[in-house]
């Protein structure tokens, strides 16, 4: 059976507008989001993820004092990147987004295999996974230099680098880079062994990293949240960026998915009012846009239930 290429729920079909209605009035907002982070918080400690005890450790650690040394103070945010998404009224530019980001993405992992029992470490092992083996098959050459782009704190950062460096004998040098310094003050703190070289807050549509820098540029989970002009844009930019022979590899959520399009309407209300740049997301040509800007060889694999990865080649 063919599948439609984005679900009804999003683009400009009647049932998309309607929802977009909906998050539009002011108070049923402000109960969507907050329902939308409750369904989550739920999922989590339903699974053993310690979400409230997480936060309150990295709130009471004293990392707010090391902001000024991951900023960049020449930063400017572009608009698209300062409205509420997340369920926060800062999106990502703020404390609340980086202390419970990695116990979300731990309870997403879940919410990828829910009818299969598994702990939150299993689930979350097996999304990263299912990644990695994508790119082993499309990158069989050794990976010497890594970009990470919208790294968020570091988990899909850390999950990649470990996972060419366990591959190959030759060092690994990885970056990763993100437009949230609380998020990469996060980062820092994890990488308590200092396993990544960098990281680095910059725009990942101008990164003024040098040309050819690059093996590999991975933009994980990062896609939905841009609307589309930022998305060329960074897409044309990771271009730039690797060599040639390089590769940048896409993970985020599969539009063609039977699990995306049948959600329930009140999931996929609930997820639309956190995620405000849905409607361009899903009816974006990822993979005409990489090729627009020069890459070849594009292959799109359905690499988990949910989510799928898009690989493209610099000739």
């Amino acid at each position: 059976m063919n599948l439609p290429s984005k679900p009804a729920w999003a683009g400009d079909d009647l049932l998309s507008r309607c929802v977009n209605v909906l998050i539009q009035t002011k108070p049923l907002y402000a109960v969507m989001k907050q329902q939308a982070r409750q369904v989550l918080i739920k999922t989590a400690e339903k699974n053993g993820v310690p979400w409230r005890q997480r936060y309150k450790e990295l709130a009471d650690s004293g990392i707010q004092a090391q902001l000024e040394q991951v900023s960049n103070p020449a930063i400017t945010y572009p608009d698209y990147y300062q409205v509420p998404f997340h369920a926060y009224d800062r999106g990502n530019l703020c404390w609340e987004a980086a202390f419970e980001t990695e116990s979300a993405t731990y309870a997403m992992a879940l919410r990828v295999w829910k009818n299969e029992p598994q702990t939150w470490q299993e689930a979350h092992n097996r999304l990263r996974d299912s990644f990695h083996q994508v790119l082993a098959k499309q990158i069989p050459e050794p990976v010497q230099d890594i970009l990470d782009m919208g790294c968020s704190v570091g988990i899909s950062t850390l999950a990649l680098h470990r996972f060419f460096q366990s591959r190959q004998n030759s060092p690994v040098l990885t970056i990763g880079l993100d437009l949230s310094p609380y998020m990469l003050t996060v980062a820092r703190q994890r990488d308590a062994q200092k396993e990544i070289a960098e990281w680095l807050h910059a725009d990942a549509a101008a990164t003024n990293l040098p040309n050819g820098s690059f093996d590999l540029v991975t933009l994980q989970f990062v896609t939905h949240e841009l609307p589309h002009q930022p998305t060329l844009d960074i897409f044309r930019e990771a271009a730039r960026l690797l060599r040639s022979g390089g590769h940048l590899a896409i993970v985020d959520n599969n539009p063609k998915s039977p699990v995306i399009q049948n959600l329930p309407p009140v999931l996929f209300t609930l997820m639309k009012s956190t995620e405000p740049w849905s409607d361009e997301y899903y009816t974006f040509d990822l993979e005409a846009a990489l090729r627009s800007v020069g890459l070849e060889s594009v292959t799109t694999v359905a690499s988990d239930p949910r989510h799928r990865t898009i690989v493209g080649r610099k000739p």
